[in-house]
């Protein structure tokens, strides 16, 4: 046995060296030609070998090989017990200072300091847990900092400006102050790079600042990413940008910061972000608002000893997903026996899930300072604290996730399910049994367990790939090549916004741990009122939503839209031009965008997580 795992490590590592595409290729935003991208994922397939032969419970580790599960992200964990993705709490560790490394941090005194200080509490986050992280509010955090500019400012202008030019000084001075630090945080978080070798998995979420500064902020993170990068203008791919809409502040011509919703669809025209954050759904679905964690992962509302919601601060401790296309494969069409199979996965599923609990359990505050000591969390531990201290009482959450409800219904319904009320209420009710679960463990273990719409962006062709070689080519299922991320409508059918929005609005009720809606859209040539008529439509029906439009350009000849996937890469179909140095290609990789230009196969982890819309003939109505 121990031979065999021998061999197996040593064929990994032989397929990392060769650069087979499904090792080097498991994220878009992972430059695998670079040392310390390379000596990242070596580390992280000895991890993982590890982990599956000597870590795991035997159960977990066979049911994660043989795909009835996936215990995400063994690379990191738990060989060591990381944490997963995080609101930051940002606030308090600029208000009260941090140490990093040497340097003890004081609070800043200016925007452009604020707006560094940040982008040094990302890096450091980022490198000591594995999932993606966020700066809620950003605009109104930023705010109280830019004040300081405006003293300094103050203090300037009356010793040598005409006294009737001062606040129009004062107003210009600032408003280059925070244009400059908004630029700055962009550049240098997309400069980055974390100990894992890639570029922080990092959400900014804004929009709700009704003052003077936030405004600026807001207007300054969206010109920011419609100026784009560098000489050429390329789209950022990070941060990932969430802007939040709520009826009263931004929604209608008559809200105070409507006029920065109109540049926030310009900004989603352009550079496919910012994403869009409804507050009264999202409030519905989970007690309280706050952006997510990273890409989709949500917290719900949580209060303190004094009764006060408490976001920031609080985190994920890992995902473990379910195979539900196997499971109804394996059924071979019998209802019984689907649920029976489901059951019992579910068992593994809560040893894998309550595995990852112990693990975490191990860790000191020493091993993460960032997280535990220094404010990223909120509370500050000392030296032998117990770090579950800040995870229980159902502070922090735990993922159950779910892949592939179109497939899954496919097997009982047929393939065009989706309008058969019997088929949709038969993946509702899969989603509902974990819910059932979800809230037994959590009382059992004061963890909140989340049910949770997974970005599957390697897994659905992992899972699809191990069924195929079980069962073969199956119509609908298995011959696609890849497996439906979380309750996505089927990518390969026509439909419009509207109708895709109401066939997925009544999942996220029970798989509020984690979801994001998409709809994708031709090339809408600045035709805003066709976008905001999704957006607004939108507004009742789910809380997150992600638009996805074509955005690929071509230097030579200036083509704006969607490339043609060849074999080896991306070409422009105006001109041919596939040379990877003059082509910007960014695609959505589930939560995020990524930039795969010599990587074609991310396109199929693009289209299956998001239907295409081709008609928008009724966007305006």
């Amino acid at each position: 046995m121990r031979g065999d795992n021998m061999n197996n490590l040593e064929t990994d590592l032989k397929n990392l060296i060769t650069k087979d595409p499904t090792v080097v290729n498991e994220n878009a935003n992972k430059d695998s030609a670079t040392f310390s991208t390379m000596r990242d994922l070596t580390a992280g397939v000895v991890s993982k070998s590890y982990a599956l032969n000597h870590l795991l419970p035997k159960d977990v580790a066979e049911a994660h090989k043989q795909g009835d599960i996936h215990f995400h992200d063994l690379d990191y964990h738990p060989f060591q017990p990381l944490t997963n993705c995080c609101l930051i709490d940002a606030e308090s560790m600029l208000a009260d200072g941090f140490q990093i490394g040497n340097a003890t941090v004081t609070s800043p005194k200016s925007i452009q300091t604020a707006s560094a200080q940040l982008v040094q509490i990302i890096a450091n986050v980022s490198s000591s847990q594995y999932g993606g992280c966020t700066i809620d509010r950003v605009d109104e955090l930023l705010s109280k900092y830019a004040k300081f500019n405006e003293n300094k400012h103050r203090n300037i202008a009356r010793r040598f400006v005409d006294t009737k030019d001062i606040e129009s000084y004062i107003d210009y001075q600032v408003t280059q102050d925070i244009g400059d630090a908004i630029e700055s945080l962009e550049y240098e978080i997309n400069t980055l790079y974390t100990s894992n070798g890639q570029t922080p998995f990092v959400t900014l979420g804004f929009g709700l600042g009704l003052d003077r500064y936030s405004r600026k902020i807001q207007q300054a993170i969206l010109h920011t990413r419609i100026k784009g990068l560098g000489k050429d203008r390329i789209t950022a791919i990070f941060p990932k940008l969430v802007f939040s809409i709520k009826k009263g502040v931004n929604f209608s011509p008559s809200d105070p910061n409507y006029d920065i919703k109109q540049l926030a669809l310009q900004c989603s025209m352009k550079r496919m972000y910012p994403d869009i954050l409804n507050y009264d759904k999202t409030v519905e679905l989970l007690g309280d608002f706050k952006a997510p964690m990273g890409c989709r992962s949500f917290l719900p509302y949580w209060k303190d000893v004094d009764g006060n919601f408490e976001n920031n601060g609080r985190c994920n401790l890992g995902v473990v997903t379910l195979n539900v296309p196997r499971i109804a494969l394996e059924s071979k069409g019998d209802i019984e026996v689907f649920w029976k199979l489901f059951h019992e996965r579910i068992v593994i599923m809560h040893d894998a899930l309550v595995y990852r609990i112990q693990r975490i359990a191990e860790a000191t505050p020493d091993n993460a300072p960032i997280l535990y000591k220094n404010g990223a969390f909120k509370r500050r531990l000392e030296d032998g604290d117990n770090i579950m201290n800040l995870f229980k009482g159902q502070r922090a959450t735990i993922s159950m996730g779910y892949i592939g409800l179109y497939e899954a219904a496919t097997v009982f319904y047929g393939a065009e399910w989706e309008s058969k009320s019997k088929a949709k209420a038969f993946t509702l009710d899969i989603l509902k049994a974990m819910k059932v679960y979800q809230q037994r463990w959590t009382e059992t273990y004061d963890i909140w367990f989340s049910v949770y719409s997974t970005p599957s962006e390697s897994l659905t062709d992992r899972f699809c790939r191990l069924d195929r070689e079980r069962f073969g080519d199956i119509s609908d299922i298995t011959d696609k090549g890849y497996y439906q991320n979380s309750f996505h409508y089927d990518v390969r059918k026509d439909i419009t916004p509207f109708e895709k929005i109401d066939f997925e609005k009544d999942y996220p009720v029970y798989a509020s741990g984690g979801y994001i809606h998409y709809c994708e859209y031709p090339k809408l040539n600045h035709n805003l009122k066709a976008l905001e008529s999704v957006w607004d439509y939108s507004y009742d029906k789910v809380s997150y939503l992600g638009t996805n439009i074509p955005i690929d350009h071509c230097r030579l000849c200036d083509f704006h839209g969607d490339f043609k996937t060849t074999e080896t890469g991306y070409q422009c179909p105006e001109c041919g031009n596939d040379d990877p140095t003059t082509v910007d290609v960014v695609k959505r990789t589930c939560g995020y965008l990524g930039n795969p230009v010599q990587r074609p196969t991310i396109e199929g982890r693009h289209k299956e997580m998001c239907a295409r819309v081709k008609h928008l003939k009724d966007a305006t109505s």
